[in-house]
């Protein structure tokens, strides 16, 4: 049996019993946590629009568009709200292997899929639960083996993301080995993504991590109705990591599979790119520790890697078309806020805090530098003088957010879910709060529609 035999098999094989406790319960966590992402970025921009072109579009109403109540065909609902969870970056992060981590936002697709494909087949806790550990195991595995780096061009959300929804959409579809196979086969037709979009600070950057969405649910459905795929999308000659991955390391693909199942290994405390939580954590350590007015701070040094100066979140601040994704992306913005307001959240991501006059002063005082050794990635440093000479200084060897080093407690996990629903302003305190419960204990759900229907506006 080859490689991509092996984790087929894998995903058609895997049963709810046979999944250790702590990989149910940090399932559990990261559907929490993306739930609370979807409703703080039900209305960001351009969800509301992708809501009502689906909504335009017609067909059967197997599943909803959370939030906005819309329905449709899985696939285009599962699209939808995959976009709304990635809106603010806020989403779990981080592909997690025996030895290493890839940076990766495999949950942004997998956790929608799962609840859509779920809610259209009527499947219960279980059935839900064992579909998305599956499917972010197989996504996990070829992130950290695809040695993915941003300079390579190309946007793995679109495309280890699309092999995980495939899985999971195949496993509540029922597919059999070979018929898993074909789909990971027909989906690799339909990778894609562009890092381009993250330099440009715009919402397409939203859209490889929902169209891995769609196209997992479409190319399962297709493989189901005997559609066949490449004979190997994976390992093939012209498969995924011949394609798309020159720094692949394999070795570890399979080891322990069906014995450990990898995901997303980071729940954020932030609402922007992981790249700027160092630098976040360190100017929260100063402002909330230290008893000053931030609009007499005379100048902000900010110490880095060479690579985060030079990357994406290292450019200057320049709010266009939606300051809110210039700001997610922005070491000086994120920097300026955790100053200024003490914690950075959606709330923080309006046109009027993006614009507002003591931010830009805050961001004009900003110096950036390139004086943390590459080997030390991801530390910052910050020292700040105020006007009167006095000096605040902080620094971070690693951020927090890590399930294994430097973890969110369960209260904070719950805190971040609620304070999500609040800003969303759509979902009743005392429905979201069924929900938080429900899904805590999920794999008591006997129907997953008893969640979905829960979690559509009044109105």
């Amino acid at each position: 049996m080859g490689t991509t035999e092996k984790l087929a098999a894998n995903v058609v094989g895997t049963r709810f019993d046979s999944i250790d406790k702590t990989s149910i319960e940090r399932a559990k966590w990261r559907i929490i946590d993306c739930l609370g992402c979807l409703m703080a970025g039900a209305n960001a921009a351009g969800c509301r629009e992708m809501a009502e072109m689906v909504g335009t579009w017609g067909g059967a109403g197997e599943s909803t568009v959370l939030v906005h109540g819309i329905k449709g065909p899985a696939l285009n609902v599962a699209m939808v709200n995959s976009l709304m969870m990635r809106s603010f970056d806020f989403e779990p992060v981080e592909a997690e292997g025996e030895t290493r981590t890839s940076p990766a936002h495999i949950s942004g697709t997998t956790v929608p899929t799962a609840l859509t494909m779920a809610e259209r087949q009527g499947a219960g806790g279980r059935e839900l639960l064992t579909a998305l550990i599956v499917g972010d195991d197989l996504a996990a595995r070829l992130g950290v083996a695809s040695g993915f780096d941003f300079a390579l061009g190309w946007d793995n959300t679109g495309t280890i993301n699309a092999f995980g929804a495939t899985a999971i959409a195949g496993k509540l579809l029922g597919l059999d080995e070979k018929q898993m196979v074909n789909s990971f086969g027909i989906v690799v037709n339909q990778l894609g993504g562009s890092m381009a979009h993250v330099w440009d600070k715009v919402m397409v950057f939203k859209l490889p991590i929902a169209l891995s969405a769609r196209n997992g649910i479409f190319s399962a459905e297709l493989a189901a109705r005997g559609f066949t795929g490449l004979k190997d999308g994976l390992l093939g000659r012209h498969g995924y990591f011949s394609q798309y991955c020159p720094n692949n390391d394999m070795a570890g693909l399979t080891k322990d599979l069906g014995k450990r199942f990898y995901a997303d290994c980071v729940i954020k405390p932030y609402s922007a790119c992981r790249a700027t939580h160092s630098s976040i954590d360190t100017a929260l350590k100063i402002s909330r520790e230290n008893a000053f007015n931030a609009e007499k701070i005379a100048e902000i040094t900010v110490h880095l890697t060479p690579g985060a100066l030079n990357g994406f979140t290292g450019q200057p601040f320049i709010p266009g078309e939606t300051p809110q994704i210039d700001g997610a992306f922005s070491i000086r913005y994120t920097v300026a806020t955790a100053l200024l307001r003490k914690g950075v959240k959606p709330a923080y991501f309006t046109d009027e805090c993006t614009r507002d006059p003591k931010i830009r002063g805050l961001i004009d005082k900003m110096k950036l530098a390139a004086a943390i050794p590459p080997e030390k990635a991801p530390a910052t440093e910050i020292r700040v003088r105020m006007d009167d000479g006095a000096v605040f200084e902080a620094s971070t060897d690693f951020p927090r957010g890590d399930i294994y080093r430097t973890p969110l407690t369960p209260d904070e996990i719950r805190a971040k879910y609620r304070d999500n629903a609040a800003y969303s302003q759509t979902i009743p305190v005392e429905i979201s709060e069924k929900v938080l419960k429900m899904v805590e204990s999920l794999e008591e759900i006997d129907d997953v529609r008893k969640i979905t229907s829960l979690l559509v506006k009044a109105g």
